[in-house]
């Protein structure tokens, strides 16, 4: 336990009563923000569960809740990811979850408390927000909060940054996330190129086949694996997760949303679309008791939400910064674009998140009319 200044006292997650706190904070936080989604408890509970989440096999965390006079004004997290140590350098520490009142001392108390357990293990460097891994929810909501966030993103309070930077934490990455009216046809210099590469003998889009979706997760995943390898933050997914990810997302997975390219033959780029969970349960304040299971399957297995996000998309390395990389990520849009406005009833799309570094994909964006809408900050600050 350690206590902060000001009368903000930290403690940490113990108990199975403590850990359901933790998961309550946010509901106190984003009182009358007409924007923030409350997420599904059972979801944050898997995520936090450190006997459920494959995560775990290879990282370690604790979370942290502030109190003013007994009431909890904050949350954080710290954890320690062994593959961080690999792919993102020795004594790497993360933070993530976090939410908390206006207040600055609050917000120094929760870090200080999530390093000084970092440094205790022998850290020396913090990211974040990581929650829990970069292959989750990831990066502060720095612009952007006039709209609600899509499925798997975050949301912040605009004061969030602010404070944060006040404790040392310097940006390191910004990541972006754009919106598509998927309605629309797109610009006749587009559709050129996609006349082109409807052409090009060696280039096939197809879509997944859910009948055999074990392999095409593998599929997927190996293309994922190679595509961003080299990309900041990068941590590759271990069996035990990807295997978790497509439970999870298998029952919500449309054939007509995912698709994917292949070069003479050879899976080669991909597109994944989910439906936006968070449009469906908007309303359900967290909670699938007592009918909200019924009413939340209803809208995504029946009624589909008008709004989707694609979470997973890459380009084998050898076509990155190609013509026929350019022409794979157009078709497979395109392809999906049309099928899911058809057959689904989609409307608009998120495409995120893409790195500031990746101007390539920045570029294949605003050719199609993306409107870049939401920024989310990675920061780093030396332990």
């Amino acid at each position: 336990m350690s206590f902060g200044e000001g009368g903000v006292q930290v403690a940490e997650v113990v108990t199975k009563a403590d850990l359901e706190t933790f998961i309550n904070v946010p509901w106190a936080i984003y009182r009358g923000d007409p924007y923030w989604v409350p997420p599904l408890r059972f979801e944050r509970h898997d995520v936090l569960d450190k006997d459920k989440n494959p995560y775990f096999q290879h990282a370690e965390a604790a979370y942290f809740i502030a109190r003013m006079d007994g009431r909890p004004v904050g949350r954080i997290s710290a954890q320690i990811d062994q593959l961080a140590q690999i792919h993102q350098g020795p004594g790497t520490g993360h933070f993530g979850f976090l939410d908390a009142v206006d207040d600055p001392l609050v917000f120094d108390a929760l870090f200080e408390a999530a390093e000084n357990w970092l440094r205790e293990r022998g850290m020396t460097r913090v990211l974040g927000p990581f929650s829990l891994s970069i292959n989750e929810e990831s990066g502060l909501l720095v612009e952007g909060f006039d709209e609600p966030p899509r499925v798997m993103m975050g949301h912040a309070r605009p004061y969030y940054g602010e404070h944060v930077e006040e404790l040392g934490y310097a940006k390191i990455q910004d990541m972006w996330a754009y919106d598509l009216n998927i309605t629309h046809e797109f610009p006749s210099n587009v559709q050129r190129i996609l006349d082109k590469a409807r052409k090009q003998e060696k280039l096939t889009v197809r879509r997944m086949r859910k009948n055999d979706f074990a392999n095409e997760l593998k599929i997927i995943i190996d293309i994922f694996n190679d595509a961003w390898r080299d990309n900041w933050g990068f941590i590759p997914m271990t069996d035990a997760e990807i295997d978790k990810m497509g439970k999870d997302l298998k029952p919500f997975i449309k054939e007509q949303g995912c698709m994917i390219a292949e070069w003479d033959g050879v899976p080669s780029a991909f597109m994944l679309t989910v439906p936006d969970i968070n449009q469906a349960a908007a309303d359900l304040d967290g909670s699938l008791l007592p009918f909200g299971w019924a009413r939340l399957a209803w809208r995504l297995l029946v009624k589909s939400p008008t709004r989707c996000r694609v979470p997973l998309m890459g380009v084998r390395q050898q076509f990155q910064g190609s013509l026929a990389g350019a022409s794979m990520a157009l078709l497979m849009i395109e392809e999906i674009r049309r099928a899911t406005v058809k057959e689904v009833g989609y409307r608009r799309a998120e495409l995120s998140w893409i790195l500031e570094s990746n101007v390539p994909m920045q570029r294949i964006l605003e050719m199609i009319l993306c409107r870049h809408y939401k920024t989310y900050r990675m920061y780093e600050k030396t332990l």
